[in-house]
């Protein structure tokens, strides 16, 4: 197995209401899932291939909650990467050289049973965890816009977090509101839906732990 990690910010919404029930060992609130996630790499490597600076992100379609599998994904792989950094890269988001199930890349693989030829495309993300915001555009693929909640009664934004100890993606999450419209090739929308900004820092075996 080839070693990697990846230290970096990520945003992720899905189709469920504000906490999102999955988080806690429950049942999507909708009945399946539907999620968009992107990641900004900060720092990262896989084996001797450096991938700092680059981003992913993904279109994930469950009918049902994920651990029944049957699901529908879609990659898509920063184009600034060379040959090397984009077959690295594949191999950690479809669960290559990693524990199993140890990461939510490797989770998520193993729920799906129609993987999307992957696409190498320019992906425009920015996102800043602590504010909750953040903006993904990939044309005429994916759209994904975060902001923080707000109170129905001052309309100020409301701060909470979620802290798990033992889970595969990240130990503190902001959580937010997000709107995501995944176009092709796995169409489907969300509005005002559970949204979550984290700071990731994976590799082969999991978490690493702060």
């Amino acid at each position: 197995m080839t070693y990697w990690m990846l230290k970096g910010r990520e945003m992720a919404n899905c189709n469920c209401e504000y906490g999102c029930n999955c988080q806690f060992g429950g049942l999507p609130d909708k009945g399946g899932c539907q999620a968009v996630f992107a990641m900004d790499i900060e720092q990262g490597y896989h084996g001797e291939t450096d991938l700092s600076g680059l981003k992913i992100a993904g279109a994930f379609r469950w009918p049902g909650p994920i651990h029944e599998g049957h699901g529908e994904a879609a990659a898509f792989v920063d184009e600034r990467a060379t040959e090397e950094q984009r077959k690295a890269l594949l191999t950690i988001m479809t669960g290559g050289d990693t524990d199993p199930f140890a990461t939510v890349f490797a989770v998520f693989s193993a729920m799906v049973e129609t993987f999307h030829e992957p696409q190498f495309v320019p992906i425009e993300f920015d996102v800043d965890v602590e504010e909750r915001t953040g903006r993904l555009r990939i044309d005429g693929k994916v759209e994904m816009d975060g902001v923080p909640i707000k109170s129905i009664v001052s309309g100020e934004p409301i701060r909470a977090q979620i802290r798990l100890e033992g889970g595969f993606e990240y130990e503190v999450a902001e959580v937010g509101s997000g709107v995501s419209r995944s176009i092709s090739p796995v169409p489907f929308a969300h509005n005002d839906s559970y949204a979550q900004f984290a700071h990731l820092h994976l590799d082969s075996h999991g978490i690493v732990q702060a």
